[in-house]
């Protein structure tokens, strides 16, 4: 059997990191006008899997618990006095995305990658995981 694939799977690849980039810009891209435009700031950046620095940042061992990071100074937060050294990231983390999406079974991958954008960008406006979760049910 080797070389047949009746399953239809044989040449197909997992989606990349560009793949998942591209899933996070059309998020942004749907965004209402009000937020769109703070969005655009922000930098998007797709890796395969959390540093250990970012891990330890969020207080996490296993990388494939954590699917984005907001890394920034939140629009709430900041000063005339603030100098950025780099721009604000959302970082998007494609192994735990992937995992999460193939344990959910029943999630498109554009509406799971969305939802991790869009709760890492709440993060940029200063809402906290609260308003978060009283903005997106989502997660429940």
């Amino acid at each position: 059997m080797q070389g047949d694939d009746e399953t239809g799977w044989a040449d197909r690849a997992a989606p990349s990191a560009g793949d998942i980039a591209a899933l996070a810009e059309a998020a942004r891209a749907a965004l209402p006008e009000g937020f769109a435009a703070a969005a655009r700031e922000v930098a998007i950046r797709v890796e395969e899997f959390a540093d250990s620095a970012m891990l330890a940042e969020v207080d996490l061992q296993d990388p494939f618990e954590l699917t984005g990071l907001y890394d920034g100074i939140p629009l709430t937060e900041r000063s005339v006095m603030d100098q950025p050294d780099r721009p604000d990231t959302i970082w998007l983390f494609r192994r735990p995305i992937l995992d999460e999406w193939a344990d959910r079974g029943d999630e498109p991958l554009g509406h799971l990658v969305a939802h991790v954008y869009v709760h890492e960008l709440a993060h940029h406006f200063g809402w906290s995981d609260d308003d978060i979760a009283a903005i997106d049910r989502w997660w429940e």
